[in-house]
Formats: structure tokens, sequence, C-alpha cells
């Protein structure tokens, strides 16, 4: 199996890069300059060009504060690109998995969102996405819509990243303690990425395959409940930690609204491809040893 990765510098794409040859696949991951989604016009040429199995698209403008200054570059990237890249799967004749956000939802159902229910966007970030959601099932029937949530990894910036960072500061960091969602791996999305590939290339008449899903990690948390469970984990293995200052979402302003609750309802991919994310904790204790690994030999090195 032969992956086109659109996006090369982004936490799923990088994950994918490292998860697939334990896989038994490989995958060649294309992004700026080269192709750039916020150009469409040879996007196709491109795709044909390199050739594949499948089409999985990380890419986005993910600046959510940005966004709000820059709605034309967020919904060109985001809805007009995906949408181009959709449509050169459709032309090739192969699947495409696209991945979306919990950001199409306004976060005020306090429950888990299932794929059926209506989003409302709270930004521009969002709005954007959705439109790249709609444009993705406009122009590709054989598509998997993913919306994720919460990403941390090893690579790129993340909230794991930026909390071992801010431990090596200062003894007390203040997190949000009032927005819930649920931290998911990047490694555990591509793994679950590689995994509906398989589905959809052995299944291809089989129409529940296709669709929106959710794929988050198990279990859920605030910022705050994270961070407390980043820094203890840190501890544990000899890195920084600090204390958490609990504060609400108002007390940290920002130009972007985000959902005040972010938890997915993953059961349909579950039921249907047979992919269930393992419980963030178990994932975050390997990243954040890997990332402390990582730190230790850098510094060894200067």
């Amino acid at each position: 199996m032969r992956l086109i990765v659109i996006g090369k510098e982004g936490q799923v794409a990088r994950a994918l890069a490292e998860r697939v040859l334990a896989h038994g696949a490989t995958a060649v991951l294309l992004g700026r300059p080269q192709l750039d989604l916020a150009d469409p016009s040879g996007i196709e040429d491109i795709l044909v060009e390199t050739g594949g199995d499948l089409i999985v698209n990380t890419a986005a403008y993910t600046a959510v504060d940005q966004a709000e200054a820059e709605p034309e570059l967020a919904e060109a990237v985001n809805g007009i690109g995906a949408g181009a890249v959709a449509g050169a799967a459709a032309t090739m004749g192969v699947p495409i998995i696209h991945l979306s956000t919990d950001y199409v939802f306004d976060g005020t159902a306090w429950r888990p969102y299932r794929e059926g229910d209506e989003p409302r966007p709270l930004g521009v970030y969002g709005s954007s996405k959705l439109l790249g959601e709609r444009a993705v099932a406009a122009e590709a029937p054989d598509h998997v819509i993913l919306r994720t949530a919460w990403i941390y990894s090893p690579f790129g910036r993340n909230f794991v990243r930026t909390m071992l960072r801010l431990a090596r500061e200062r003894d007390e960091v203040g997190v949000v303690a009032d927005q819930v969602g649920s931290p998911t791996s990047a490694l555990d999305i591509a793994d679950g990425v590689i995994a509906i590939a398989r589905n959809l290339l052995a299944r291809q008449d089989e129409a529940r395959l296709r669709g929106i899903f959710h794929m988050t990690g198990l279990g859920t948390a605030s910022w705050a409940e994270f961070a407390t469970e980043i820094f203890r984990l840190s501890a544990r293995h000899g890195g920084p930690t600090a204390r958490v200052r609990p504060i609400a979402a108002a007390d940290y302003p920002t130009p972007a609204r985000r959902p005040d609750d972010s938890r997915l309802d993953c059961t349909k991919l579950a039921s249907v491809h047979g992919v269930a994310l393992p419980d963030w904790h178990t994932s975050l204790e390997p990243c954040i040893k890997r990332l402390l690994e990582e730190a230790k030999a850098q510094e060894t090195r200067s």
C-alpha cells in the first residue's frame, strides 16, 4: 500500500512517515513549496504524477487565532485547497482520508459530539475546516473525513511540548480548567489512518466505510488536568515539573473562541472500521519519555 500524504511538517504527517513501515506500507509526503493548498492550480497534476493507492490529507492552516485576521487564506487552504485534493483523488480513482477537527462544533452540547450533530463553528478556523469537509464530500464520493482533537506528539508544536518548556522556565503554570476534551496522540492517529486505509482499499464497494468519523484518544480531561498529568509523568522520568494553577478560559482571552467541550463520540469508528484509539494516559507516557530523551541527547551534543 502506497500512501500519498499531503503535509510534511505536521504532527500527523510526520507520525505517518514514522509508522508506515511497521504496517508494511510506504508513504510519499508532499508539501510546500512543491504542493501548496493555497495555490490549487497544480495540485491534480502533482498528485497524478506522484501516484499512489490512497491520499491522506493532513495539511491545514492551523493558526487558530491568526485565522481571525486571515480568513481568506484559511478558507483557501482548509476549504478550496482541500476540495482540490479531493477532486484529484476522484480523478485518480483512489480514496481520500481527510483530517478535520472538533472546532466545527461550538462545544455547548455538554456531551460527546456524534457525527450527525449539526456543526456550529465559533471562529474562522472551524468554519474553514467545515468548508473543507463539505468540499471533500462533494468532490470525492470515496472519502473518509476524520474529526480529531487535542493532538500531541514528539513532533512540532503542541501542548505537551509547550508544558515541558514552561516547566523548565517557571515553578507554576496557569492552565485553563473549564475546557474539556480528549488528548490524542498523533502516532495513534497514524495507526488508525493506516487501518482505515486498508479497509477502504480492501472493501471498495462498502458504502458504510465512507463518510464522517470521529477519532480521538479514549478518556477526557481539562487542559489543567492534562498539564498535571504531563508534569507528573515528566517528574517520574527525571524531567522538569511545575505546579498547575487552574484558571478560567475568560482569564486567558484569545482572538478566537475555543469550544468549551471538545469531546467526540468515537463509537461509529469502532463499530464500522474496528478502530479505537488507546486511552490518552497510555500514549502520553512514551511520548514524554521520548521527548525527555531527545532533550537530554541534544544537551549532550551541545
